[in-house]
């Protein structure tokens, strides 16, 4: 990432292509209400259901933290939509920083991209082990638990490797159905709401500055996953008009669903208690409407929604580097599609999560593999830097630059790189550590890549 600055741009390359390719005979290209399901999906996983037991500590504060991170997501998201007007192609970030950085910043985006995919993935599938546990007692033995998180992986690839057409539906079918239990409790949580259950203002002591920082950096990477329509663009009707809509809707109607439930769930459960809640949305149901169904609901809601969302991060896990290796910067196998996604993407990427999978169950590694989550947290904002970056560098340049918008494109621009450095901030200093180390992993992939084609390239 700090090597970016080193980077000499290039000059526009003439052959790069200015619009997305052509979609495949079997493929079907996704239209904005698809789209939006793979952002909302993508942003919104399985932690929703533990997070206003994970603020609660702090106070109703936290809501104003949730407020300032909404700003910071809406402006990244808006930043992405610019950019894919200007190139709509597959790969998102990364093609916007190798178009503005030459192409080592382009494959920093795309190794750090795809880390954080994959490792996610894992971590997501070991996470839907817990909620499935509750509905199938799974977790008593470590094959049973290591098979259901495997199953969790693949079922999600095999729709994948059916197509977009398939990736597409299951995407839009699970995001509707894990939206109702939120909507449920954060719309009827209003008529069920008390003011004495919010507890405190700010429950902790210090500034309130401090405690916006302090719950922010537990919050902060509930919006990952705001580029989700960019890296896809290729497979987006109309990609210079539906990326940006998409990314733009997506992230606010996850961020009406993160701050309405947050909210209910704060309404509707004693403060004091919602602190030691392992389940809160669970809680918030029982308190709603009695009884003790609302463990066995909500960890429905959990499983579909962290299956909805490893549906559409498989997808994501795939595009990039098939988007790098049509560049040469990523082993050519990358690049082969069928039926409109990249197969080859899909099929390491799901035997690299297994693999971490089984590493996780057998070695009883429980402490390395939450390193190795952390560390996709900084991962991640990496293409994030990059990309709002390279909007920077063109409205300087001021090469394709709509003037009437200049000054907006430029604000925004600024607090999107801003909100992407708070998420490196957050990461902490372990994981910013680890990460870089993971991120420069990938230099000798490049140096052996770049020699070959420089040395097919000499006459």
């Amino acid at each position: 990432m700090h090597d970016t600055g080193t980077v000499q741009a290039p000059a526009p390359r003439a052959t790069a292509p200015r619009t997305a390719p052509a979609p495949e005979k079997h493929a079907r290209r996704f239209g904005l209400p698809v789209a939006t399901a793979l952002v909302m999906g993508n942003i919104i996983g399985g932690g929703i259901f533990l997070l206003p037991a994970s603020v609660a500590p702090f106070g109703t504060v936290s809501l104003l933290a949730f407020g300032v991170l909404t700003l910071g997501a809406i402006a990244l998201a808006l930043v992405f939509g610019r950019l894919a007007e200007r190139d709509p192609r597959t790969g998102g970030p990364y093609v916007y920083a190798r178009e503005a950085f030459g192409d080592f910043a382009g494959f920093l985006a795309a190794w750090a991209y795809w880390i954080t995919t994959w490792v996610s993935n894992a971590a997501l599938a070991v996470a839907a082990v817990g909620y499935l546990d509750v509905l199938i007692p799974v977790n008593g033995h470590q094959w049973t638990a290591c098979l259901a998180a495997l199953v969790i992986q693949w079922l999600p690839a095999l729709s994948n490797v059916a197509g977009t057409r398939w990736v597409g539906a299951v995407q839009l079918v699970s995001t509707v159905l894990k939206f109702a239990p939120l909507l449920l409790v954060a719309i009827g949580g209003l008529f069920h709401f008390h003011a004495r259950n919010l507890g405190p203002f700010q429950a902790g002591g210090g500034s309130t500055l401090g405690a916006i920082s302090a719950s922010a950096a537990i919050l902060l990477f509930s919006y990952l996953g705001v580029e989700s329509a960019a890296v896809s663009a290729g497979e987006v009707r109309d990609p210079r008009r539906n990326v940006g809509r998409a990314t733009v809707i997506g992230t606010i109607g996850a961020a009406l669903v993160y701050l309405l439930g947050t909210l209910a769930v704060f309404g509707t459960v004693a403060h004091d208690r919602l602190v030691h809640s392992t389940a809160p949305f669970s809680d918030a149901v029982n308190a709603m409407f009695g009884g003790s169904w609302g463990g066995w609901a909500v960890a429905l809601a959990a499983l579909v929604s962290m299956t909805g969302c490893l549906n559409g991060w498989t997808l994501l896990s795939a595009q990039t580097p098939y988007a790098a290796a049509r560049d040469g910067l990523f082993p050519a196998a990358f690049a082969r599609k069928r039926r409109g996604v990249p197969t080859v993407g899909v099929g390491v990427t799901v035997v690299l999560a297994s693999a971490l999978t089984v590493y996780n169950y057998t070695a009883g590694s429980a402490k390395v593999f939450e390193i190795l989550v952390l560390v996709t947290t900084f991962t991640a904002t990496v293409p994030y830097l990059l990309a709002t970056a390279a909007q920077i560098f063109h409205l300087v340049r001021g090469e394709r630059v709509d003037r009437s918008r200049l000054v907006r494109d430029a604000v925004l621009a600024v607090l999107a790189f801003g909100f992407s450095l708070w998420l490196v901030a957050g990461a902490g200093y372990a994981a910013v550590y680890q990460g870089v180390l993971f991120l420069f992993a990938g230099v000798p992939v490049y140096a052996w890549l770049a020699a070959r084609r420089q040395r097919a390239a000499a006459p």
